[in-house]
């Protein structure tokens, strides 16, 4: 009888300090990946580069995040999930020290490659509270994890500009920097490490067959609209990545410890949640997006505010306050009702935000409001993901099927990105000289970002319900793995 009965690896106050280390950590990572973007107008001329190579500093570390995540997740499974997270935060500590004094953009591009690396520290974070936390701890605190994703992105916004218009841009790195250094102490002292293991051999050949395919599919994606969607650079590219998957899913299937167990991955229940994710990522990250750009671009637009980007960042706080207020609520719907049920909601809110968004723009006030609304179902979707994740497979690979949730995200965010794009620049106003995106492109970009809410929330829908995996599960395959 005891055996059933999960016993908390960690007391009630310890649990606390636990999930905000862990939480801070995925704050440190959102920091890290908004870091530049706020600069890229201004990095062609403090980097000595173009702006084509400019546009890197934000490409490359969202391909090597990619890239590292599932491998980080199943080197988590078999060695320790503490453990790569150290190693994690290391690198991105690393990355942020070689920016901090670096003036070359060959060497900043290498600190932002290896800052790229750190964003598997989210789901290892949350795999981590799936294994040390008491079951009723484990909902509130990957809700939490979750939405730091969002909490960083809005308050890396006004820190960026208040350091950009007051301090050399190389405190930004600094400063990261020194972030991850004070991660990785606070972890040493406060985060065990889980006794769970996966067992067998690391697959080496699959973790380069995706990272590879995973290189091809998003420099596509990234690149798209700046080199041609019929380019024959951009077909190559989705060519190979097509190519890629398949000959890298073929030998998952036969491999006897896969980086990803893709029969697993393909149970309903775990294929249409990381659909949904995909989704999830391109209809919240459209606000994300678009709002900085509404708030600073001029009135004379007749959708623009004119803000400084201090400004902006300040006015648009709500959207990273509502992440952090909504977070516990969407792990409490969860217990409650179950995270299919929380998805379906969080992917309604969601799409109403976004659909508020394409038809108001005005005043101020009400604009603020359907972002924060958007922003509202974007914590209730994102808390509701990995706990459907993990209902679904064993304890023992948890790290991994987080990392490819987390990496279906990604996705999500790099489409929506491209989506963005695209919109924008296709249908413009001349403002002074300077093109401006139209209302009408804007309205688009909430309507597409809308549209994939609403399919989030359906596919929700016919998520089948699934058992969680016992404790017992997870030790019976722990113990399997050991002895192999």
């Amino acid at each position: 009888m005891s055996s059933a009965t999960p016993v908390p690896a960690v007391a009630s106050r310890r649990s606390r300090l636990v999930i905000g280390v862990l939480a801070s950590c995925g704050i440190a990572v959102s920091l890290m990946q908004t870091l530049v973007v706020p600069l890229l107008p201004e990095f062609p001329r403090l980097l000595d580069t173009s702006t084509s190579n400019a546009g890197w500093l934000v490409t490359a570390p969202l391909v090597a995040g990619a890239v590292c995540a599932p491998v980080l997740g199943r080197l988590g499974d078999m060695y320790g999930k503490r453990w790569m997270l150290l190693i994690s935060l290391a690198t991105m500590a690393v990355g942020s020290a070689i920016g901090a004094v670096s003036d070359d953009f060959a060497a900043v591009l290498v600190g932002r490659v290896l800052q790229g690396a750190a964003v598997g520290v989210v789901p290892l974070g949350i795999s981590i509270m799936r294994d040390e936390l008491p079951e009723d701890r484990v909902g509130s605190g990957v809700a939490l994890m979750s939405a730091t994703l969002g909490i960083g992105g809005a308050v890396g916004l006004p820190v960026t500009g208040v350091v950009a218009e007051n301090l050399n841009w190389h405190w930004l790195f600094v400063g990261a920097a020194v972030f991850a250094i004070v991660e990785i102490v606070l972890i040493l002292r406060v985060v065990p490490e889980s006794p769970l293991r996966a067992g067998g051999r690391f697959d080496f050949i699959g973790a380069v067959g995706l990272s590879a395919a995973l290189t091809c599919l998003l420099l596509a994606i990234s690149k798209g609209n700046e080199w041609g969607w019929t380019s024959g650079v951009i077909l190559g590219l989705l060519v190979a990545a097509t190519a890629l998957f398949l000959v890298w899913g073929f030998y998952e299937l036969r491999v006897s410890a896969p980086l990803v167990d893709l029969r697993v991955s393909a149970r309903p229940a775990v294929l249409l949640t990381n659909i949904a994710s995909v989704l999830v990522g391109i209809a919240m990250f459209a606000g994300f997006l678009v709002g900085s750009q509404i708030m600073q671009a001029p009135e004379d637009t007749g959708y623009g505010f004119g803000m400084s980007l201090v400004v902006t960042g300040l006015v648009l706080l709500p959207i990273g306050a509502a992440m952090g207020v909504f977070s516990p609520v969407s792990a409490r719907i969860s217990r409650r009702r179950g995270p299919r049920t929380t998805l379906i909601l969080g992917g309604t809110v969601l799409m109403l935000g976004n659909l508020a968004g394409s038809f108001l723009h005005s005043p101020l006030p009400l604009v603020v409001f359907n972002l924060t609304v958007g922003a509202i179902g974007g914590a209730l979707s994102y808390g509701a993901l990995p706990t459907l994740i993990m209902q679904a497979v064993p304890q023992t690979e948890t790290a991994a099927a987080n990392s490819l949730n987390s990496l279906a995200r990604s996705i999500g965010t790099s489409t929506c990105s491209a989506i963005v794009v695209a919109l924008t620049t296709g249908s413009v106003v001349q403002i002074a000289g300077v093109n401006y995106p139209s209302v009408f492109a804007y309205s688009w970009v909430f309507l597409v970002a809308g549209a994939a809410a609403l399919l989030a929330a359906l596919i929700a829908a016919a998520t089948p319900r699934t058992r969680r995996y016992s404790p017992v599960t997870a030790k019976v395959a722990t113990t399997l793995g050991t002895s192999r």
